[in-house]
């Protein structure tokens, strides 16, 4: 285990080129973790401040990657804009610092090499979306596309326990390459941090972190490009979606839900999200369906919404048991109604998107 106080020393050895004092010291570094044979945090600045941050950003990877015991580190840097106490300090009004300062690059076009970006969103935690993102993208492979898989909830990541997979992406040219897992390109902040580290980041930060991943990463190439990258958002209807959407044009949303009322009124708020910023919703999913919770509130809920029921997934001991092992279930399982209604689900996709292998 590295010693987190030999972190925090190292940190404070590097010149912070604003204070001119130790890094650690200046309050910049956020979210610091240190677990096992990992490092990382979030170096957070100011807009104007990117510039002269970002070889001190290399430089603390480096230093951090040189300690005894660490193999895997990360380091985000993320720029705020100015804050009302520096703007009053300088005599500045917020348009004037707004005007007179560089602009940090923002994306709004979609991922290099990527032909297509569908989210797959909630209102609501545990109704199995992130079930729903794995064996969709899964089911897409297994019809002769080349598909991606972005694992954008920051704070609670599942996609490294549902792939099987762990380690820190390897950077190739400035950009980070997705791991390979089941035929399916995957990245996760959950690979940049250890398994039980708690993300404590605020909205900004987390944004940034997605739009790094996103962007960052090496999904396709010119020659082989990605067919489509599935993006499996957190729950709710916060920052991490707004940064999504706004960055990024998506070709298409799927909303999931259970069949409960109190499941069903978050996936409302889901729609209206989608519906006020103009992304194309192409259908609800509603999982756990049986005895146990009902039926008949998704395909309800479809009809109110004016969209499509994609699938109806069954509650089914099979989904735990795939997602506990790392491997999708339409991997181990080809046949039974759970993976007839992936794979209609897919179809169903492709067909919305026009995507073909």
């Amino acid at each position: 285990m590295p010693d987190r106080q030999a972190v925090i020393d190292l940190l404070n050895r590097l010149t912070d080129p604003v204070t001119g004092g130790g890094l650690m010291d200046g309050g910049k570094v956020k979210g610091l973790v240190v677990a096992e044979d990992r490092a990382g945090f979030v170096l957070e600045v100011d807009q104007a401040e990117v510039a002269c941050y970002a070889p001190l950003r290399d430089q603390a990877e480096a230093a951090l990657k040189a300690l005894p015991g660490i193999t895997r580190v990360s380091v985000i840097l993320t720029a705020e804009t100015t804050s009302a106490p520096a703007r009053r300090t300088a005599g500045l009004s917020k348009e004037a610092v707004d005007q007179g300062r560089p602009k940090a690059p923002v994306p709004t076009d979609r991922p290099d090499h990527v032909r297509r970006v569908i989210a797959v969103g909630s209102g609501k935690g545990g109704v199995g979306k992130s079930t729903v993102a794995v064996n969709l993208a899964a089911a897409l492979s297994q019809r002769g596309l080349r598909v991606g898989l972005l694992d954008a909830d920051v704070h609670g990541p599942s996609l490294p326990t549902m792939l099987g997979i762990s380690g820190k992406p390897d950077y190739v040219d400035g950009k980070m390459e997705p791991h390979r897992a089941h035929g399916l390109a995957a990245m996760s902040v959950g690979l940049l941090t250890g398994a039980s580290d708690a993300m404590v980041w605020r909205g900004p930060m987390a944004s940034q972190a997605l739009t790094q991943m996103l962007t960052q990463t090496r999904w396709g190439t010119e020659a082989e490009p990605l067919d489509v990258l599935v993006v499996d958002l957190p729950p709710g209807t916060g920052d991490v979606h707004l940064s999504l959407i706004q960055k990024t044009p998506l070709d298409g949303a799927i909303i999931v839900t259970t069949p409960q009322e109190v499941a069903l009124a978050d996936a409302r708020r889901a729609r209206a999200l989608f519906g006020k910023v103009g992304t194309p919703v192409l259908g609800l999913v509603q999982t756990m369906s049986g005895d146990i919770f009902g039926t008949d509130g998704g395909p309800a809920e479809a009809g109110r919404l004016g969209i499509p029921l994609l699938a109806d997934i069954p509650l089914d001991a099979a989904v735990r048991r795939a997602g506990d092992s790392g491997t999708p279930l339409l991997i181990d399982v080809a046949e039974g109604e759970v993976a007839e209604a992936f794979a209609s689900l897919a179809k169903a996709v492709a067909a919305a998107l026009t995507l073909k292998a």
